[in-house]
C-alpha cells in the first residue's frame, strides 16, 4: 500500500542484518523517533540481534487516541501497520525466521505492534507492549482469530497510566491468551507513562531466550 509512512527510512542498528541470528522491530511512540526507540533497544540488545526501527511521518503514527473509533485514525493506522509489516519482512527476507523476530513498541508504538501481531498471528520470537494496548473504541474478541503458537508476549503498564486505561490492558491480555500466546502481564502501581528497570530486565531475558533457540 501507499500511505503517509511508506516513504520513511527504516533505521537499522545492532548486529548487521546479514550476520544476525535474530531481529527486533522497534516501534516508537507519538512524538518520538526511530532513533529514540533504537536507544531503548540498545539497552536490551545482545550480540547477534539486528535492530530495525520504522519511522512515522511527522513522528506520529495516527492522529487521535488509540481509543478513538478506528476510522478516525486512518490512514495512519493502516499505513503504520504496513510499516511494521515491512520491517518484519526485511528481517525474514534476510533469512531470520519469524520465530526469532521480536516486536517491541512503547506507547503508540506498543498499540501498533500489538495490533499487528494480533491480526497477523504466527510464531514470533516475541511481542513486547510497553504502555499500550489493542486499538479501537472497543475490543471485539471475535475479530481476532488464529494461533500465536506460544509466542511470548510481555505486557507492561502502570495501573494509573494517563493514556492507557487498565481495562484496555486487561482486554489486550485476554485477546493474546485467546490466540494461544504465552502472556506475561505486569501492572505497576503508580508508575505513570514510562518504562522501568523490571520491564527492561524482562525484555533482556526474552532476547536471550530467543537467541538460545
Amino acid at each position: 500500500m501507499s500511505g503517509p509512512h511508506q516513504d520513511q527510512q527504516l533505521l537499522t542498528a545492532g548486529t548487521d542484518l546479514g550476520e544476525a541470528e535474530a531481529a527486533m522491530v522497534l516501534v516508537h511512540g507519538r512524538g518520538a523517533t526511530a532513533r529514540s526507540i533504537v536507544q531503548m533497544g540498545r539497552e536490551v540488545h545482545r550480540d547477534g540481534v539486528a535492530l530495525l526501527a520504522p519511522q512515522a511521518a511527522r513522528n506520529t503514527w495516527y492522529p487521535n487516541s488509540f481509543l478513538a473509533p478506528v476510522e478516525q485514525n486512518e490512514p495512519g493506522r493502516t499505513s503504520g501497520l504496513q510499516a511494521v509489516e515491512d520491517a518484519v519482512e526485511t528481517a525474514t527476507d534476510a533469512g531470520i525466521p519469524l520465530s526469532k523476530v521480536i516486536l517491541l513498541g512503547f506507547s503508540q508504538g506498543a498499540c501498533l505492534a500489538s495490533e499487528y501481531v494480533a491480526r497477523n498471528p504466527g510464531r514470533y520470537g516475541g511481542l513486547v507492549a510497553l504502555s499500550g494496548g489493542l486499538i479501537g473504541e472497543s475490543i471485539d474478541r471475535s475479530e481476532y482469530e488464529g494461533d500465536l503458537d506460544g509466542t511470548p508476549v510481555f505486557v507492561g503498564c502502570s495501573d494509573v497510566d494517563p493514556h492507557i486505561p487498565l481495562e484496555r490492558v486487561k482486554e489486550t491480555t485476554a485477546v493474546f491468551e485467546q490466540l494461544h500466546a504465552d502472556v506475561d502481564e505486569r501492572i505497576y502501581e503508580g508508575m505513570g507513562h514510562g518504562v522501568n528497570e523490571d520491564e527492561l530486565d524482562a525484555v533482556g531475558a526474552l532476547v536471550e531466550r530467543v537467541l538460545e533457540k
